[in-house]
Parts: structure tokens; C-alpha cells; sequence
């Protein structure tokens, strides 16, 4: 396949047609493709510092947002202009039509043809487009400037694993005088309001949602009855942002309005809120979600490298695409925003906004055309479990035997969990060891006994267990993946969808474990081989030396710190929806302002 460079792209007919959506590559791709896819008014309290390091090495300097936006010009309604909006209406009709031409409800995105993308797109991503010889802040400056006590609202779209962090990420912010309102989908009601922080609901129900992901390996792979109910979960959750940002505490009715944003990337809607109550917004996230040319979105697994930038650009065609529509009713209807461009990737794009990753830059570095907008600040871990007290029976399962190897999925469904688990136990067996398997989501636990080999559990936090444990099994979520590595355990991944895959790679990368397992793969014979590869004394002695990297590592205070660093130097003071399009103005000032 002839790919000329990173936006000339052979991309042809991507369709929708029948009942799924997915990305075709040309013949010659093909196998590879199949196995990749395996302040209220008056708040005058200041925090003094700002907490913590950074783990980011570049800090960002306000004229440096100045000439950023001056080079992306800006559009009528006075905010930022994305590549797509820098083009005519028909050059993007044109180009768009032959990037994704949507039937039915399928998508396909044949790269075995070359179709001229245009110079608009081959152009790094404009808001990292950094002029070198622009001083930057120095790191002094950012720890001694004023940081006002803020009323903070966090949206989070997700399982259980994405949301862990988040509470983490709250609870320190509390430390720092701030109130902090977590808001998620209602199941983890409990889970939030144990860990001391404000809760409040989100639509959408995660278990649906996650369902959707495991069966379509991933968002683009549906049929048109999936994206029916995918676009029902989102909007259930679009609908329920605006309340969670302005209504009161639902326990006790105290008044809340969010002065300051923080949200994970599938809170689709999150720019859109903060654009119409003029508050700052910071984007964190588990996955890679920004543009890179070193390596695919998880969700549009392309092979070669020089497409790797452009499947970012192909996955916010194609969300834009589904709920574009969602969007714009919200803007319009809720918001009393003007509508988005029809082709505008500013439906679900976060390219434009401060974004922190949070995993270990020792796993994954932050990618050298990752701008100074996007931090890398370690994982942030919860820790309630470590004054966790077992049941008598699990304390004296671990105590009279070897270490076990945990095998468990987390939030993910699975097809057949009887006959998983009986794959699991052969594998045990073959290999000498003993097990312990969690139920998770996909109900790996159904009546079965506790034996010398095999224990069973239902729940127990990771930060307690897997310290116990010789090696861990698991679906390569990003939560469980930095929890395993930090307790010294070397992992194997059954990969089920999006970053799995990644998260495996990597593992294999710094000889961690074996190669990602597609769960579509996963046999007996498959699995023993991986338990083999993580028993390997020199993979046990690297995953020891690698827990050390992580331990050192402060992932929630280098994420507070980034917050605090990236507020505008004047905090906006909220308004109210209904002001209108004034509202916008002061919206882009701020996010001009922002450092």
C-alpha cells in the first residue's frame, strides 16, 4: 500500500451499509488489520502553591497560545477554528464523501487506494503547534502561582475503572480547599460517596455501554440496532451533564455551580458545557486520545505509520457523524449555543483543550508531537484497599500455598463465562498453579467450590491482592494494568477492545509479559503459554525492578499540579445558560488566557 505521508492517505468508501460499521484495509493489510482489532461571585480564597511535579518536560507559556490561535485564525462566532473549519463547506463535503461515505450502517475505510486529504490535514494538530523560540514558564513560577479555592465539577463516562482514578484525583483536590462534585453513572453511587466525595448522577448506563464495546470490538464496529442504542446511552448522558455542572447537591440540596471543569474524553458534551457557562475545562484520561504519529487510536487499529495520525481525525469524522446530531440539539435547544458545522470534528474533538494522561511515562513516555497542551502524569491511585480486611478463608487460601496466579476480566461480558472458566482451570492445571478468579462483569464465578487450586472471589481491591499474587491475568484496563505492574507482578493481557491491546503491547515491549491474547483467542493452550512466559524468573525480576519506577511516581499530585497550572490567571465567574452568545466571547478569552 502507497501511503505518500501522513495526510495522503489511501482512504476510499468508508461505508455504512448492512449491520456493522468497520474499517477495511487493503488486501495486503488485512490479516494484520484483524489481529490489531484484537468561582461563585466573591470566592476570594487562594491555595497559596500548586502541589506536586510534573512529569510533563515542557511547560506552556500564555503567548504561546496567543500565536497558536493566530496561526489557526478564528471563525465567526469568535472561538477557535479546527482544520476542517479552515477549508470551504463543499472541499470538506468533498473531502469527508471520500473519507466516509455513510449507508445503511456500515463504515468502511479502504486504504488501498490514494485520495488526497489536502494540505489543511497533513499539518500538525495547530494547538500543538508550538513556535520553538517562545520562552516557556518556569517551573518556579507555576508552583508559587495564586490558585483560588474553586467549586469543581468532574464528569466521568465509563466502568468502574476509569471512574477509580477520578476519586483519587477529587480527594486531593479537597486537600487543596476545593469542593469537588464527582459525577458518573448512578452504580457507582456508593463507590464515590465511600471515598468521602460529592456525588451526582450521570445518564447512561455503563453495563450497556460496555456491552456495546466488547461485542463490536470497540465504538465503530456496530450494526445499525447498536448505534441506535449507543446513540441512546449518549444522549441520556449529554442530557445529564448541564445538571450535574449547575444543580444542587441531590442528598443535600446545597447550591452548586461549576467554576472549573475537569472531564474524561467519552463525557462527549463536556466542551460544549464549558463553552456555555465561560468556565475553564481540562480533559483527563486513561487512554491515548490526541493525535499522534506514534501509534493508531485504539479504536481505528491502522498498520502503518504514517497513518497512525490520521485515524484520530477518522474516529471524530465518524463520532461527529453519529451524534453530531445529539449535539447540535443540545447546543441549540439546552445550551442556546449556536449549532456546530455539520462536518466540524468540534462535536467531539479535544485537541483544542489542556489534556492529562494518566499513566506512567515509564510504560508509555509522552509522544514527542504531543505539545505543550498534553501532560503525562503517572497513574493515580485510590489505595482504599490497603487497610482491607479479607474474609478468614481467602487469608487462609493465600497463607497455606504457594502465591496464585489472579485471572479476571474486570467490567468486561463475556459470551460463554462457564466455559471461560473452564479454559482458565485447564490452564492452572497444566501449568502447576494455583488460581484465584474474580466474577467481574462477566460472571466468571458461577458455583464453584473452593479448592486447594482454585479460589473464587467476587470482590476484593487489587491494591490488596495482587501484592499476593505471583502473576496477574487480566483485560489490560488501564487502572488494573498500572495496579499489577506496581505490585511487582508480571501480567499477561486477554485483550477484548481499544487500549487493551495497547496496554498489552507495551507490557510485552519492556518484557513485562507475553503478547496481548485476543479474547476471541483465548484457549487452554493459549493461556498456558502466557502463565509459562509471566513464571519466567528474568520476567519476574524485571516486573520487581519495573514496581520500583512506578512507586516512585506521584500520578494525583503531578495531575493536580497540572490542573492548577493549566487555570486561566483570571477565573471567570459563571453565568447562567440563557445570557446567549456574550457567553462565548468571554468562553474563548478564557481559553486563550489559559496557560
Amino acid at each position: 500500500m502507497d501511503c505518500r505521508s501522513t495526510w495522503q492517505l489511501g482512504v476510499n468508501n468508508a461505508v455504512v451499509f448492512d449491520d456493522k460499521i468497520r474499517f477495511r484495509e487493503g488486501e495486503e493489510q488485512r490479516a494484520e488489520i484483524s489481529t490489531s482489532s484484537n468561582l461563585e461571585a466573591g470566592n476570594q480564597d487562594y491555595i497559596e502553591t500548586s502541589p506536586g511535579l510534573s512529569n510533563s518536560d515542557e511547560q506552556i507559556n500564555e503567548k504561546q497560545e496567543l500565536m497558536t490561535s493566530n496561526k489557526m485564525g478564528k471563525g465567526e462566532n469568535g472561538y477557535y477554528d479546527w482544520k476542517l473549519d479552515r477549508i470551504s463547506e463543499r472541499e470538506e463535503k468533498t473531502m469527508v464523501a471520500n473519507l466516509m461515505k455513510i449507508k445503511k450502517d456500515e463504515v468502511l475505510v479502504d486504504a488501498a487506494q490514494d485520495v488526497h486529504v489536502g494540505p489543511e490535514l497533513r499539518a500538525p494538530d495547530s494547538i500543538n503547534s508550538i513556535l520553538a523560540d517562545v520562552p516557556s514558564k518556569s517551573s518556579s513560577d507555576l508552583l508559587t502561582k495564586p490558585i483560588p479555592k474553586l467549586t469543581i465539577v468532574i464528569l466521568v463516562v465509563g466502568t468502574r475503572g476509569d471512574v477509580q482514578p477520578f476519586i483519587a484525583l477529587a480527594r486531593k483536590l479537597q486537600e487543596f480547599g476545593h469542593r469537588v462534585r464527582l459525577a458518573t453513572h448512578a452504580t457507582y453511587r456508593s463507590f464515590v460517596k465511600f471515598a468521602g466525595v460529592d456525588f451526582y448522577p450521570l445518564g447512561g448506563d455503563p453495563m450497556i455501554m460496555c456491552g456495546h464495546m466488547a461485542r463490536n470490538k470497540g465504538l465503530l464496529t456496530s450494526a445499525m440496532t447498536e448505534i441506535s442504542k449507543l446513540k441512546k446511552q449518549m444522549k441520556a448522558i449529554i442530557h445529564s451533564l448541564l445538571p450535574a455542572c449547575t444543580e444542587p447537591d441531590p442528598d443535600t440540596g446545597a447550591q452548586f455551580k461549576a467554576q472549573a471543569i475537569i472531564a474524561n474524553a467519552p463525557a462527549y458534551g463536556h466542551a460544549h458545557i464549558a463553552e456555555a457557562l465561560g468556565v475553564p475545562i481540562h480533559i483527563f484520561f486513561t487512554m491515548p486520545w490526541t493525535p499522534t504519529s506514534s501509534f493508531p487510536h485504539s479504536f481505528v487499529p491502522m498498520p502503518l505509520r504514517p497513518c497512525y495520525r490520521i485515524s484520530y481525525l477518522l474516529l471524530d469524522l465518524v463520532l461527529s457523524r453519529i451524534i453530531g446530531d445529539l449535539i447540535n440539539d443540545f447546543r441549540t435547544k439546552t445550551l442556546k449555543l449556536s449549532p456546530v458545522a455539520y462536518f466540524s470534528t468540534y462535536h467531539v474533538s479535544i485537541s483544542h483543550l489542556p489534556t492529562a494522561y494518566m499513566w506512567s511515562p515509564h510504560l508509555l513516555p509522552k509522544p514527542h508531537d504531543w505539545g505543550p497542551l498534553v501532560d503525562v502524569v503517572g497513574s493515580c491511585f485510590l489505595d482504599l484497599g490497603l487497610d482491607y480486611q479479607p474474609k478468614k478463608e481467602l487469608r487462609e487460601w493465600l497463607e497455606v500455598g504457594p502465591k496464585p496466579i489472579y485471572v479476571g476480566f474486570g467490567s468486561m461480558p463475556l459470551q460463554d463465562a462457564r466455559r471461560t472458566v473452564e479454559m482458565i482451570k485447564e490452564a492452572l492445571k497444566q501449568t502447576g498453579q494455583r488460581g484465584i478468579i474474580s466474577k467481574g462483569w462477566g460472571n466468571l464465578v458461577t458455583t464453584q467450590a473452593i479448592t486447594d487450586e482454585i479460589y473464587p472471589i467476587e470482590e476484593c481491591p487489587h491494591e490488596w491482592l495482587f501484592p499476593r499474587c505471583a502473576a496477574v491475568v487480566h483485560h489490560g484496563g488501564a487502572g488494573t494494568t498500572a495496579t499489577g505492574l506496581r505490585a511487582g507482578c508480571p501480567t499477561a493481557v486477554v485483550a477484548f477492545f481499544g487500549d487493551q491491546f495497547l496496554w498489552g503491547k507495551k507490557i510485552h515491549e519492556k518484557g513485562l509479559g507475553p503478547l496481548p491474547i485476543p479474547i476471541s483467542q483465548l484457549t487452554a493452550e493459549n493461556l498456558s503459554k502466557s502463565i509459562r512466559f509471566l513464571l519466567n524468573p528474568v520476567v519476574r525480576r524485571r516486573a520487581a525492578e519495573f514496581s520500583k519506577l512506578i512507586a516512585r511516581e506521584d500520578g494525583v499530585g503531578a495531575a493536580v499540579e497540572a490542573f492548577h497550572r493549566r487555570l486561566p490567571p483570571k477565573m471567570p465567574i459563571p453565568r447562567a445558560v440563557a445570557e446567549g452568545e456574550e457567553r462565548r466571547k468571554r468562553w474563548c478569552s478564557c481559553l486563550r488566557s489559559m496557560p
